[in-house]
């Protein structure tokens, strides 16, 4: 249990510096890679405690294709930092005062709820070798909660389709490629070939 909690708290502290550099680095490049390291070290810490499907979920959904997305559209953006680099100073300390004023009302709640006894972070019981989160999930995700699932996923399929249809509309004013007629064309059709007269160079 030693080790575990050694683990459990090295991966905290790498989260909370990643957390914080997100907000306080000036390059967004290196903030959405502080993003990265920061779901990576919450991700480890689920595994942790049992719950390796939402650790591989995090690591392949948001760090393998939302994050890395994102840091494409950073990296093509010409983002000027002159503005960010003038306004960060100057709103420093009242950034600070804010976040210390919101972690003691958090704090207060807790305490006045009784949080803070020796059962407040209870340690969660080991389970058998062949305990399986994922099945565990799954089971209660399809028996429990099958109509709520039902209604997120015909949510998210409407989404998808008026997404879809938003894109696809025709717009005047607007370029747009057809396919169809770029693979249709011919050599004829796309490449002229123009004739001229040599000239001789002229003397310097």
């Amino acid at each position: 249990m030693i080790v575990q909690e050694l683990i459990f708290y090295a991966f905290s502290l790498v989260m909370i510096f990643a957390a914080v550099s997100v907000i306080t680095v000036r390059n967004p490049v290196y903030a959405v890679l502080f993003l990265v390291l920061a779901f990576f070290s919450a991700a480890a810490i689920w595994l942790l405690l049992e719950a390796e499907f939402l650790a591989i979920i995090l690591i392949v959904v948001y760090v393998g294709a939302v994050m890395v997305l994102f840091l494409f559209v950073v990296m093509m953006l010409d983002i000027n930092l002159v503005p960010f680099k003038e306004g960060f100073i100057r709103y420093l300390p009242v950034a600070v005062l804010v976040a210390l004023a919101m972690a003691v009302e958090l704090l207060m709640v807790l305490w006045a709820r009784g949080r803070f006894g020796a059962d407040m972070f209870p340690v969660p019981p080991l389970s058998s070798a062949d305990y399986s989160n994922t099945r565990e999930l799954g089971q209660l995700l399809y028996s429990n909660y099958l109509l709520p699932f039902e209604v997120a996923g015909v949510i998210l399929l409407v989404a998808i389709i008026a997404a879809v249809a938003l894109t696809l509309r025709t717009r005047p004013g607007i370029r747009t490629q057809n396919p169809s007629a770029q693979v249709r064309t011919r050599r004829d059709e796309s490449v002229r070939l123009v004739k001229m007269k040599s000239e001789k160079p002229r003397s310097v």
